[in-house]
């Protein structure tokens, strides 16, 4: 089974070098541009792993977080923020809200596809 990862990131450049980072690990990658609009998505599907940005326009990452813990069906599914947010009261509060993980931009493509696939791990293969 292939590994469904949503991308929630308004800038468009950022998100075409995460899709195509993870799509050549063989992941499906299927993309948003803000947190309302990601929401929208999740009615429709349950992906294995969700990554976001945190300053984004509509409803921020955080608030996504927060958004997708209410919900039963997403309230375990891995929520990696990659930001260029480094402040530890800002990763406190992405904790709090329930992130998985934290990865500072820009990052370093090896990187991500480490900590996905530790993310995933065994119960999900690309």
């Amino acid at each position: 089974m292939t590994a469904k990862i949503l991308i929630v990131e308004d800038s468009p450049s950022m998100r075409s070098l995460v899709r195509e980072t993870l799509q050549d690990e063989g992941y499906e990658v299927i993309e948003s541009v803000d947190g309302r609009h990601a929401l929208g998505l999740l009615e429709s599907m349950i992906p294995d792993l969700i990554i976001t940005d945190i300053n984004m326009p509509n409803l921020d990452g955080l608030a996504l977080l927060r958004e997708i813990r209410r919900l039963p069906s997403l309230r375990f599914t891995p929520v990696l923020v990659l930001t260029s947010e480094s402040a530890t009261d800002l990763k406190e509060s992405g904790r709090a809200a329930g992130a998985t993980g934290w990865l500072v931009k820009p990052f370093d493509p090896d990187q991500l596809r480490r900590v996905v696939a530790q993310v995933l791990g065994p119960r999900v293969r690309t």
